[in-house]
């Protein structure tokens, strides 16, 4: 059970306490400039626990299990800090943002509902190109907004406006990954519902 794969599964789900202690503290922009660094090197092991154990025919039971927990425990504990000291607050639309925040929380525990309930039944919820995107987008936003706590400075005007260009870049792929949450969510639970008579 603990081949390389699942020793880097792992090696996330021990860091995630790392991660919120220095994402804790949103005035410590070196503080953040570190998260920066291990939530990278965290979505660097994500992608190679996967491409590892398939190269490697060392795909385990375990690491099925473990690493899409690993994936959302980290996605949900940074949305939850970022919002907790006030990165998901925008200049234009105040904490409008949180909502955007809460799309990917809800449909990422429905979606683990729904896997659950399919499991015994033997269908499997394949991962679509789109759902792909939507990590994709997901992970840059995610990133983007711990950049902008470590990168005060990096600003633009926009008319009258000073945006923080990590950011806005961060907000506007948030709200991206939202919609393409809804619309993932929505193809997922289609499935799960043809099993529900």
């Amino acid at each position: 059970m603990l081949n390389l794969p699942n020793i880097l599964t792992l090696s996330r789900i021990v860091t995630i306490p790392l991660l919120v202690f220095l994402l804790w503290w949103p005035g410590w922009a070196f503080g953040y400039l570190l998260a920066f660094a291990l939530y990278c090197l965290m979505g660097i092991t994500d992608y190679f626990d996967g491409y590892l154990a398939r190269a490697s025919g060392t795909v385990s039971k375990l690491g099925v299990f473990l690493d899409p927990i690993a994936d959302k425990i980290m996605v949900a504990a940074v949305i939850l800090v970022l919002t907790a000291q006030g990165w998901l607050r925008g200049p234009v639309a105040g904490d409008f943002h949180v909502i955007a925040g809460l799309i990917i929380l809800m449909r990422e525990i429905a979606v683990s509902g729904l896997r659950e309930f399919l499991g015994p039944l033997q269908v499997s919820v394949p991962v679509s190109k789109l759902a792909k995107w939507k990590t994709a987008a997901q992970m840059v936003s995610l990133g983007a907004l711990i950049l902008a706590g470590a990168l005060p400075g990096w600003n633009m005007q926009l008319g009258d406006a000073i945006f923080n260009v990590p950011h806005l870049t961060g907000i506007v792929t948030l709200w991206t990954a939202a919609v393409l949450t809804l619309v993932t969510g929505w193809d997922y639970l289609r499935v799960g519902i043809r099993h529900m008579d």
